[in-house]
C-alpha cells in the first residue's frame, strides 16, 4: 500500500504555517473551498515540493435517498485532477432531504448527519457510491461521521455496515478515530469493538481531532486539542494494522504553530506505541463477517485496489488523471456542510440530479429490481426527512429517537450555521456586534437552510429588515446598504448604495 505518511489539513488561516512545518508529508483540503482554476499559492508550492494533496469533499450526500448530484460529482473530479491527487475522500453522511423524492420541501442540513444502520440505508447508499466511482478519475475513499444521535431500530453495527460497503462496492476506508471516540461518548459504542470489525484491509488513512464534552454529550469540535482517548484508539488501531496515512484536522481556534507540531509528534508516538504492539503474525487482526457468513474482503496493496480503478504499472501515483473519464465543465457544487467554505466559493451553489443508476439486484420484498430498489430510496428518503425537519424546521420529533438529544442536535446545527455565515459575510457580525448570534439565532428558528450560504445571508438580512427589524437607526442604515450591495444583478458603487439607502429612510419617514 502506497504510504502517505503524517499529514495535516490545509487551511487558509495556517497555509504559511503548514508550509514551514517540519516532517508533513501530505495535506488534506476541504474539496469544496479551492477552485480548479484559482489553485491557492500555497497548495501549488507544496505540490511543487512533492506534497501529496487529498481534495475531502463534504458536500455529496452520499448516505441521502437522493442520487449524488452530477454537478457536485464534476467539480470534485475537477478539484482532484487540478491536485494530482492519487484518491479523493468524503463522508458516509446525509447533508439534505426532502424534495421531489418524499413530495416534501427540500431542506440542508449544513453539516454531517448520520445514516440509519439499515438494510435499506445500506442498499441506497452502495448505489450511490457505484454512481460516484464512476464519475470520479480516481479512486474513493469515505470517512465514518461522529453522531449525536442514534436512529431507533438499527440493524448493524458501525463495523458491519461498513464492511458489507467496502465488500459490496470496493470503496476504501477513511476512519476517524476522534469520530469513534464520539461515538463512544455519546452511542455507548466501544472503540475496539467497532475496529475489530471495521474492514481494515480497506484502509487508506487515518484522521485526528479534537474536541470537547458537554454535559455528557461529546463534540467534535475540531477546534480543541487532540485528547488522550483519542490518541489510545489510534494507537489500538496501529496494533491491528500498519495506517498508511495518519492526518490532524483542525478547522478552528488555531493554536501556534508550535503546538500543532507538537500534536502532529504525539500522533507519530501513539501510531509508532501500536506498531510495537502489533503481532507479527498479526493476529490481532479480525474481520467483521467470518467465513461462513461471506466473502473475506481482499487484501490491499494499494490505495486504489478495488473493482472500478486499476492504477497503471508505470504510474507513480495511484490513478493518473487521464485514465478517468473527462471531467466536465462545473455547473454547481453544494455547500459544504462540515466545514466552512470560502467566501468565494462556488460550493454555495445547488447542483442537479445525478446521473441514471445501474441496474440492481431484487429487493428482499420480492419487487421487481427497479421498483424494489426505489421504494428503499423511499423509506429512507421520508425517515431522514423526518428527522431533519425535525431538527431545522421545528417539526415533530419522530418516535423512537431521544429528544434531548435531537435538541442537542438542533442546536448545534443552528450554531454552526451561524459561524458559517459569519465567514461568508463576515461584515453582518461586524455590523451587529454582540447582537450578530443572538439575532441570526432567532432567525434561523423560523427559517431552515435551503439555498445555500449565500442566500442564507442574504435571507437573514432581509429579515433584519423587513421581519425583524432592528431597532438601532444605524446599525440598520447599515445592514441596507449591505443588502443593497449584495442584493442586485451586480455590485453597486459606494455612492449609489448611500442615495438608495437615503432614498428608501425618507420613504419610510414619510409612511410614518
Amino acid at each position: 500500500m502506497r504510504q502517505l505518511g503524517t499529514g495535516i489539513g490545509w487551511r487558509p488561516e495556517i497555509a504559511d504555517a503548514v508550509e514551514r512545518m517540519p516532517g508533513v508529508d501530505w495535506v488534506e483540503v476541504v474539496a469544496e473551498n479551492v477552485c480548479p482554476g484559482h489553485l491557492p499559492e500555497s497548495l501549488l508550492r507544496l505540490r511543487e515540493r512533492g506534497v501529496t494533496v487529498v481534495p475531502h469533499g463534504v458536500s455529496l450526500g452520499l448516505g441521502g435517498a437522493d442520487r449524488p448530484g452530477e454537478g457536485r460529482l464534476t467539480a470534485l473530479a475537477e478539484r482532484a485532477t487540478a491536485l494530482g491527487s492519487p484518491l479523493v475522500t468524503e463522508h458516509i453522511a446525509f447533508v439534505r432531504a426532502g424534495g421531489p423524492l418524499t413530495a416534501s420541501p427540500r431542506l440542508e442540513a449544513g453539516h454531517l448527519l448520520p445514516v440509519p444502520r439499515t438494510k435499506d440505508a445500506l442498499d441506497v447508499l452502495c448505489e450511490n457510491v457505484r454512481i460516484a466511482q464512476d464519475a470520479l478519475p480516481v479512486p474513493l475513499a469515505l470517512e465514518n461521521i461522529a453522531a449525536l444521535i442514534a436512529w431507533p431500530g438499527e440493524e448493524l453495527t458501525e463495523g458491519q455496515f461498513l464492511y458489507e460497503l467496502a465488500e459490496r462496492t470496493g470503496v476504501r476506508l477513511l476512519i476517524d478515530v476522534a469520530n469513534l471516540h464520539t461515538n463512544h461518548v455519546n452511542r455507548g459504542e466501544d472503540p475496539a469493538e467497532a475496529l475489530a470489525e471495521l474492514p481494515l484491509e480497506a484502509l487508506v488513512y487515518v484522521h485526528v481531532a479534537g474536541g470537547f464534552e458537554r454535559d455528557g454529550v461529546w463534540h467534535d469540535s475540531h477546534a480543541h486539542p487532540v485528547p488522550r482517548p483519542v490518541l489510545d484508539i489510534l494507537t489500538d488501531l496501529a496494533t491491528r494494522v500498519s495506517p498508511p496515512g495518519v492526518l490532524l484536522e483542525r478547522d478552528e481556534n488555531f493554536p501556534e504553530p508550535a503546538d500543532l507540531e507538537g500534536e502532529l509528534g504525539a500522533i507519530r508516538k501513539a501510531v509508532t506505541k501500536g506498531a510495537a504492539r502489533r503481532p507479527i503474525d498479526g493476529s490481532a487482526r479480525k474481520t467483521a463477517v467470518s467465513a461462513a457468513d461471506g466473502p473475506t474482503p481482499k487484501a490491499v496493496t494499494s490505495v486504489a485496489d478495488g473493482p472500478a480503478h486499476t492504477p497503471a504499472a508505470d504510474s507513480p501515483a495511484l490513478i493518473p488523471a487521464a485514465d478517468g473519464p473527462t471531467p466536465k465543465a462545473v455547473t454547481s457544487v453544494a455547500d459544504g456542510p462540515a466545514h466552512t467554505p470560502a467566501a468565494d466559493s462556488p460550493a454555495l451553489i445547488p447542483a442537479a440530479d445525478g446521473p441514471a443508476p445501474e441496474l440492481v439486484e431484487p429487493a428482499a420484498d420480492g419487487l421487481a429490481p427497479e421498483a424494489g430498489f426505489e421504494s428503499a430510496r423511499e423509506r429512507v428518503g421520508l425517515a431522514e426527512a423526518a428527522v431533519l425537519s425535525a431538527l431545522v424546521a421545528g417539526t415533530p420529533v419522530p418516535e423512537g429517537f431521544d429528544r434531548v438529544r435531537m435538541g442537542v442536535q438542533a442546536r448545534a446545527l443552528a450554531a454552526k450555521r451561524a459561524d458559517v455565515v459569519a465567514k461568508v459575510a463576515p461584515e453582518l457580525p461586524d455590523i451587529l456586534g454582540e447582537g450578530y448570534r443572538r439575532a441570526f439565532l432567532g432567525y434561523a428558528q423560523g427559517h431552515p437552510l435551503t439555498g445555500g450560504y449565500r442566500r442564507d445571508a442574504l435571507d437573514f438580512a432581509g429579515h433584519l429588515l423587513f421581519t425583524a427589524p432592528v431597532e438601532d437607526p444605524a446599525v440598520r442604515r447599515e445592514v441596507r446598504a449591505w443588502w443593497l450591495e449584495r442584493s442586485g444583478p451586480a455590485p453597486r458603487s459606494r455612492r449609489t448604495v448611500v442615495r438608495a439607502a437615503r432614498a428608501a429612510r425618507r420613504v419610510l419617514l414619510r409612511r410614518g
